[in-house]
């Protein structure tokens, strides 16, 4: 098979996979067990030397980094219109696409492993306090676009097509509900991704990764 994607369930591959399942092409989708440290094995490190997830294998070609993937789907497969045509409207596109990935993504990061930024135990609990309050505010911004879409009639948030945006929202709601942000504080946005996981494709990959959309405890 040409095509494999190297995912780990409800990280931000969820992204291009779910590209990839709507795509209709043939993929081969392997798992890596971040939890079981898969990652960092000689054997995926020698795919992606970062040992990180989303990789995709295209016959000889390696592909990582989840803006470089996104914009090679769009290539390959023109017809999804995964991103817009018209230059400024795909510009749009990718600077959201960007700050999803490199604003929003990175602050959860700082709640759900606090190990990452600092060596020391004493100031996790200040650094996923901090950055839970900055998360619930980008929610917040996050759900803005989505009623800017809405006012403006498009049926994604790129547009008139499914795309990236949309599968990068739903993962970001879902993972604020990990950080103990209840969803239904955001009711626009929650309503927007509930919509997205009901899409065929989506929810094949749902179903695959075995994710639930809610993960809010309250306490």
């Amino acid at each position: 098979m040409t095509l494999k994607l190297y995912y780990a369930p409800g990280a931000c591959s969820f992204v291009p996979h779910t590209l990839l399942e709507s795509s209709g092409e043939a993929f081969e989708p392997i798992m890596v067990k971040l939890h079981k440290g898969e990652q960092q094995s000689p054997e995926y490190r020698a795919i992606n030397p970062r040992g990180q997830v989303p990789v995709l294998v295209d016959g000889g070609h390696v592909i990582t980094q989840i803006l470089a993937i996104v914009t090679y789907l769009h290539e390959r497969f023109p017809k999804m219109g995964f991103l817009p045509a018209e230059p400024l409207a795909k510009a749009r596109v990718m600077e959201t696409l960007a700050w999803m990935n490199n604003t929003v993504h990175p602050t959860f990061t700082h709640i759900f492993m606090p190990q990452k930024f600092s060596a020391n135990a004493a100031v996790h609990d200040d650094l996923r306090c901090h950055n839970t309050v900055l998360y619930r505010g980008l929610l917040g911004e996050l759900q803005a676009l989505v009623q800017r879409a809405n006012a403006a009639g498009q049926s994604w948030l790129g547009g008139a097509n499914f795309g990236p945006l949309d599968a990068y929202a739903l993962t970001l709601a879902r993972w604020g509900s990990m950080a103990g942000i209840d969803p239904l504080d955001f009711p626009d946005l929650w309503v927007f991704v509930q919509r997205v996981a009901s899409q065929s494709a989506v929810a094949r990959v749902i179903e695959r990764e075995r994710l639930q959309l809610n993960l809010f405890k309250p306490a």
